[in-house]
């Protein structure tokens, strides 16, 4: 389990490892899990020899944390609030740690860097999404595809899938149960979960739904595919609408190191991504798309490169690592990849 800490008024489960004087390692959970899906790379690959202080929290509406709502028009910067408030709590007074995310939660690592940078050693993104947000933009400069960013946030979550989380399903027998969707979607070998594989499907139901939570609300749109991102709920949080953190990025002062990995076989986060409605439609799942002219898929692997580039040329410096045949969740199915790039920039960071 772990500890319940107040900080930032919001009642945040928070699990930790090694001494208080370790190495500070902060590790950001992404969207339909918990902190606990961490548990097995901290387990086998950090937590052996004493060297680092290792704290991964539940973000709000997630785990055991509080269900505080999440105000989507912030895009992700209330997670990264609850972030800022957890570190000043969790780790020895003046830590600057390295940052670790998982996809969603490199969203929350990019805000709290953005409001933050001098709090930050360095930032490790795994399978991160865009710094232009989740679906919806087109290029690699995260032009819209829509003035309303239709196509996004809440309305295009499958409400199967939510209802079964809600439900608390734990079988596989359909495909949108949450145990299904995380051996499919989540890695891309599903034999990588092993006998942690029923915890890590509890952290799929830790998720709080509705609309001041997962997925969110939404509105009608007149652009295809009709819906559009609402003001609330996680969801929309993601939404190119409300979360756009390149430009902050670029621009950040100081600009700890970062390293980026991502998986050839992400079924999530790639630039033909499965959960992205532009993709669904060229490929004839979800009708009536306009063409790639109106509505391409978005580039998210290559958008994140491109911010990143600009970000080496404005002064920064980032490695990328490519892993061929690895999906959605790196520490898991290359954790020796991630260890390693964690190793770098621990070395070049202060404790």
């Amino acid at each position: 389990m772990g500890d319940i800490v107040d900080a930032g008024g919001v009642r945040q489960h928070v699990r930790t490892w090694g001494p208080e004087d370790g190495v500070p390692v902060l590790l950001l959970h992404g969207n339909c899990s918990s902190g606990g899906y961490w548990e097995p790379f901290v387990r086998d690959h950090l937590g052996a020899d004493g060297r680092w202080r290792v704290v991964a929290p539940d973000l709000r509406g997630f785990g055991y944390s509080e269900p505080a709502p999440v105000d989507a028009t912030r895009g992700l910067r209330d997670f990264a609030d609850d972030v800022a408030a957890l570190v000043d709590a969790a780790f020895a007074p003046g830590a600057r740690p390295v940052v670790v995310g998982h996809s969603m939660g490199c969203g929350v690592a990019m805000q709290y860097a953005v409001d933050h940078p001098e709090r930050v050693a360095g930032l490790l993104l795994t399978a991160p999404l865009s710094p232009y947000g989740f679906g919806g933009t087109r290029d690699l400069d995260g032009t819209p595809t829509t003035d309303d960013f239709a196509g996004t946030g809440g309305g295009t979550v499958n409400p199967d899938f939510v209802a079964r989380i809600d439900a608390g399903d734990r079988s596989g027998d359909e495909p949108t149960s949450p145990r299904n969707v995380m051996r499919t979607a989540y890695v891309a070998d599903p034999e990588v979960f092993g006998d942690d594989e029923d915890a890590l499907v509890e952290t799929v139901l830790s998720t709080a739904t509705g609309d001041d939570h997962y997925p969110g609300d939404s509105v009608p749109s007149e652009s295809w595919p009709m819906v559009g991102p609402g003001t609330r709920g996680v969801a929309n949080a993601m939404s190119p609408r409300w979360f756009r953190v390149a430009e902050a990025l670029v621009d950040l002062d100081p600009k700890p190191p970062v390293e980026w990995l991502w998986g050839t076989a992400d079924a999530i986060v790639s630039d033909t991504s499965l959960f992205d409605m532009a993709h669904l439609g060229q490929l004839g799942v979800v009708p009536g798309w306009p063409g790639l002219d109106a509505c391409p898929p978005q580039p998210m692997v290559g958008q994140t490169r491109a911010v990143l580039e600009r970000y080496a040329d404005a002064g920064g410096a980032f490695t990328e690592t490519r892993l061929e045949g690895c999906g959605h969740s790196p520490h898991l199915e290359r954790p020796a990849e991630v260890r390693a790039a964690l190793e770098r920039l621990a070395s070049g960071g202060e404790r």
